[in-house]
Parts: structure tokens; sequence; C-alpha cells
């Protein structure tokens, strides 16, 4: 692999052997003036002395720079590089790729403009300092493959110190398509989702996500499963974030290992990698759901999954009902821009997660619980959702 990079560098082989690098190659996006700049006119407009009349109306009126600065329309991608896909801990430059993939996306499927910034830098309060120091130039910040548990505090301070829209995607993204998929998992079989019992496996950033989600929407019971088995109370192994979800979880008061917790389950999520043995899976409820999303190799994988379950979902392309985060980060971003929304609640959220499964609710099938990322309808209709609940909130700005 080293010797296809360098190759690459002179057009050589890594080129040819390896699409990946000929696509990577120079990066994935650029900046594009708006404005034409062609004559002294154009210049005197865009910049000095025009620019100066513009300063200083904003310096009186400070929420102008929502009306004549990209501000309100462009979010930060900010990571440090800590816990990037499936690679883990590869730094801030290794990780540039991901963010600017991440960025592009934004653009692509929601009309938002979306800026890369990765941090060298790992102390949870310096990342909390140097994001809010840049937040003046951003409508919005999107946390980006920051290892768990410090994502979870560094999401909070930014939200308690800035004014805009903070987001941690690996969290609230994945939950909401989640929650999505479930209900209409839960539609197409009948099945109320408070009458469904759930083990999640994984007590990450997506697990934590998903069970606040999952309980906010009134599922009947959630057990979150880590490494030791089922989060509980009596445990004295304990972080504070794990604390703090066996308090809302594991209303039954199970204990034990997860094979042990999927007996009768309802439903398996699992956001953890990993391998569920098969006898495990066997124990599940009839006509059970599993959303295996582990990628690229799933919990259980999806041609057992099927022998024991009614709908299966994974994190991968190539199966049906694919649990996708570009299907809500950027209709989340711009509903609360387009509003100028002072956050992203839980309450945008849960409406995010019910437009996104009312985009297929006609078209359901056990291979249908989700829309596809490359449906039209998917943006629009999350955004004009997130922006309905920001202002019935009352944290809409306009």
């Amino acid at each position: 692999m080293a010797a296809e990079i360098v190759n690459s560098k002179d057009g050589l082989d890594g080129d040819v052997l390896d699409p990946a690098f000929a696509l990577h190659r120079g990066g994935k996006m650029a900046v594009q003036a708006t404005v034409p700049v062609q004559d002294a006119d154009d210049l005197s407009l865009a910049y000095t002395p025009g620019v100066a009349k513009v300063c200083s109306a904003i310096a009186e009126e400070p929420e102008l720079v929502a009306d004549y600065t990209w501000k309100s329309q462009v979010v930060a991608v900010v990571t440090d590089g800590s816990a990037v896909l499936g690679l883990g801990d590869i730094g801030p430059e290794a990780s540039l790729p991901v963010m600017e993939g991440k960025a592009i996306l934004f653009k692509q499927f929601g009309g938002v403009d979306a800026v890369p910034v990765a941090l060298d830098c790992r102390d949870t309060d310096e990342i909390v300092d140097t994001v809010a120091r840049l937040a003046p130039s951003f409508g919005g910040v999107n946390l980006e493959d920051i290892s768990a548990p410090r994502c979870f505090e560094i999401e909070r301070k930014l939200k308690s110190r800035l004014d805009i829209p903070v987001f941690h995607d690996d969290q609230h993204g994945t939950a909401i398509v989640t929650l999505a998929a479930l209900r209409n998992a839960a539609r197409l079989a009948g099945r109320p989702l408070g009458e469904l019992r759930t083990v999640i496996s994984g007590a990450g950033a997506a697990g934590v996500a998903i069970a606040r989600i999952l309980v906010e929407a009134g599922i009947g019971d959630v057990a979150v499963c880590d490494r030791k088995g089922v989060v509980h109370s009596g445990r004295d192994d304990l972080t504070d974030v794990k604390r703090e979800l066996a308090g809302f979880t594991n209303k039954s008061g199970r204990t034990g290992s997860l094979e042990s917790a999927l007996e009768g389950a309802d439903v398996f999520l699992g956001v953890s990698g990993g391998t569920v043995p098969e006898q495990a899976v066997a124990t599940m409820a009839d006509n059970a759901f599993i959303f295996a999303m582990a990628n690229p190799n799933p919990e259980i994988h999806p041609d057992v999954a099927a022998e024991y379950a009614s709908v299966v979902a994974t994190g991968r392309s190539d199966y049906p009902n694919q649990i996708n985060n570009v299907l809500a980060f950027p209709g989340v971003f711009a509903g609360a821009l387009q509003v100028r929304a002072t956050d992203i609640t839980e309450g945008m959220k849960l409406a995010a997660a019910e437009a996104l499964a009312a985009v297929v609710a006609d078209e359901l099938r056990p291979d249908r619980v989700i829309p596809s990322p490359f449906d039209e309808r998917v943006a629009p209709a999350v955004t004009a959702a997130v922006a309905a609940a920001a202002r019935a909130e009352g944290i809409a700005r306009c």
C-alpha cells in the first residue's frame, strides 16, 4: 500500500492500481466564489472599499452577519482524528479524507456548505476552547470521529457555550436513522414501539445516543450491553456516562451477558463490532428485528439474521435497509440553519426520525424500512421537520 501511495504522487502505478487514490488526489473539495471579480468595479464591491460598509453595519448590528456573510450557511466539521471510522486513532491529518467526504455529503445531500477542521489536540477543554474561538465563522458545528467518552463532554460543553447548533453525528445521526428504521419495522409488523424489548450491543457514542432517543420515543424497554454485559446500576465499574445510561434504561433490571439479554428480545441493535453467536440469535422472539450495524463486518451476518428476523438492517450498502447517517445529518443541519436555530434539541431529532420514516411509510417491505441515501425526498422532508420543530420549541431566530 505504501508503494502505491508513493507511486501515485508521480502519476505512476498507484492511480492505476487503486482508483481510491486517483479520486482523492488533490482532495475532494475546493472553495468557489459566489460573486464575480472581473474588473475594478467588482473588486471595489467585493473587497475594499465596499466591504468596509458591510463590516461597519455588522459591527453596529451583529445579527446582520447572518445576512451578509456565509456564516448562516456553513458548518464546521470538527475532529481530532481519535476515532476515525473503524481505523481508530489515526490522527488529524489522516482523518482529513473522511472530513472532506463528510463535507461534500453535506453539500450533495443537504445543500449545506461545510469546512473540514482537523485539530491537533486531544485535551477536552483545549478542543472546546479552540472550537469556541472558531465559532464566529460558522453557523453550526458537526463533531466527528472523536473518541468516547470525551465526545460526550466536548459536545455538552460546546452546547452550553455556543448559540449555534452543535451535533455529534456519530451519536445522533446514527440514533435518528436507527429510530426511523425501527419505527417502520414496527409499523410493518403492526406492533407499537411500546411493546418492543430492545437489546443494544455497544455502550459507546452511538449506543448511548440510540438508547436515549429510543426511550424518548417510548420504546418498551432497552438494555444496553458493553464488553462486560448488561449496563445496570448494580455494577461498580461504570463510567459517569454509563452510570447515567443505567439510570434511564433497563427497566426490567436485567443483569448478565449480552447473550442472556437476547433471550426473548424483540430487537437487536448492534453498534459495537464483535460477533454474536447464532445460538444466542436463535433465542430471540419470533419475527424479531435485527439491525447489525457494525461496518464492514456486522455483529450478526445478514444471512444468519434473516433466518430468525422479519426485518434485517446493516450499515453496509450491499444489503437492504442500510442505516446510513447521510439520511439524517444534511437535513438536520439544513433545517437548523434555515431558521437560524440556537441548538439541535431532542425534539428536533425525534422530528427528523419521524420525517425520515414517513418518506417510505407507504412503500414498506421487509427490505425497505428506510429510504435509500439517493432518495431525493429525504433531505427536504427532514429539513422541513427540523425547522418546524425548532420554531415550535422557540429556538428559531427567523
